[in-house]
């Protein structure tokens, strides 16, 4: 429950600083006469969002066991790079997100109403088609028959709204680029996990060699239904019974995507210019 907690929270929190941004903006610009299209434009891709969500929801079910777990692989997969790239674009970009979304806004301010809706849309549709598709294989990996994960997700995304809401207000101020590195380092961690059951899944599906060799099995130490064992299970996505290729796809990407991840970013010293004699 608390990895999708933290998907939630992440991923929603990105949206709701973006949706702030564009919001106080126009408030501070006087142009309050564009926050219909802007809310217009969020609620599009917010219906977006879910109704991709539901759709591969619903839409796995009709399929068959091996076609399911094909599909369940292939975009937990898709969604662990997605995750990925997203989290090492908000280390690189963060502190120009404002800048570029006000020149956005702009642009949009000059061309009419159809531009402030498409701006809005693009904006915040990106997070939540990437927030659907990562929270639906996150959800698939811990899947324990109950509706903890889900429910894990809507306290996180309900949390990042409350969140968003006290910056607007001037409420709450963190240092949001440790927020988002310590955040950001323990996503990887997670999609560590969604990453090594996306393979799991292939095997399941006769795609993939290896699913009677397992890596290790401490199945008697830990038991699946036993709550350390689920609390393991919802926090790193635990398995007691791995595959030998589950563990090494699970450390091939962990060590070097979080080393990268936490290397402090490299500062460039311009070169002096000398002058021509």
């Amino acid at each position: 429950m608390f990895s999708n907690y933290l998907i939630g929270l992440r991923e929603g929190l990105e949206a709701s600083l973006v949706v702030c941004i564009l919001i106080a903006y126009l408030v501070k610009t006087d142009r309050r006469d564009a926050l219909k299209p802007i809310w217009a434009g969020i609620a599009v891709a917010i219906a977006l969002a879910f109704g991709f969500g539901c759709a591969l929801e619903f839409g796995s079910q009709e399929l068959t066991f091996q076609a399911q777990e094909a599909l369940g692989g292939s975009l937990s997969i898709l969604a662990v790079g997605l995750v990925t790239w997203m989290v090492f674009w908000m280390r690189r970009t963060a502190r120009h997100l404002k800048s570029e979304l006000h020149g956005r806004l702009d642009a949009a301010l000059a061309m009419g109403t159809g531009a402030l809706v498409a701006t809005a849309f693009l904006a915040v549709g990106r997070e939540g088609l990437e927030t659907a598709l990562f929270v639906w294989a996150s959800v698939h990996a811990a899947s324990d028959g109950t509706p903890r994960p889900l429910l894990g997700v809507a306290l996180g995304l309900l949390t990042a709204v409350l969140l968003g809401w006290l910056f607007y207000r001037g409420a709450l101020r963190i240092n949001l680029a440790k927020f988002f590195t310590w955040t950001g380092g323990m996503l990887v961690v997670v999609a560590a996990g969604v990453l090594a059951y996306g393979f799991h899944d292939l095997q399941e599906a006769d795609f993939l060699p290896g699913l009677t060799d397992k890596a290790f099995d401490i199945s008697g130490t830990i038991p699946p239904d036993s709550w350390y064992g689920t609390l393991l299970k919802g926090v790193l996505n635990f398995q007691p019974d791995p595959t030998t290729l589950q563990v090494t796809v699970w450390l091939l990407y962990l060590i070097p995507t979080l080393a990268l991840f936490l290397m402090p970013a490299r500062t460039t010293t311009p070169t002096p210019v000398r002058d021509k004699v």
